[in-house]
């Protein structure tokens, strides 16, 4: 046990928490952010949009990485819909189309890009991880 109290060294109580949520309550119920905001932020509420450590969170928009990214959101949704309403053939029809768009938009983005995970490395000659200009830092033709 410290004997100097250091701020290094401290005790925890023989039962207490280590750590407690906290969810902030929403202003609204009516999301405010458009689609395209809503995918870079993180969220369609700007009440939830709390920035990790003061950093905040840069636009994606109009990039080839925003269109992968809302492709990838559209399937998350409905896989967690279809968890809930395993019945609705329309939805498992949707899924799928989606499916096959991200396969398409995927392999397009891996071949002008380079990987987007470490599996997308196997089929490479060379090692490409860390290549310029990153996702987040490509710009259209035109834009400075």
């Amino acid at each position: 046990m410290n004997q100097n109290n250091d701020y290094k060294y401290g005790q925890l109580p023989a039962r207490g928490a280590l750590a407690a949520a906290y969810i902030p309550m929403q202003n609204s119920v009516k999301p405010s952010y458009s689609a395209d905001e809503a995918l870079s932020q993180g969220t369609l509420f700007p009440g939830l949009d709390l920035p990790f450590m003061n950093m905040v969170n840069r636009k994606l928009n109009n990039t080839p990485l925003s269109e992968l990214m809302a492709i990838d959101f559209v399937t998350d949704e409905l896989e967690l819909y279809l968890d809930t309403h395993k019945n609705d053939s329309e939805a498992f029809s949707m899924l799928k189309t989606f499916l096959a768009l991200r396969e398409e938009a995927y392999s397009r983005y891996t071949r002008l890009y380079g990987p987007v995970q470490q599996k997308d490395l196997q089929t490479l000659g060379e090692y490409s991880w860390l290549c310029d200009p990153w996702p987040w830092d490509y710009k259209p033709e035109g834009e400075e």
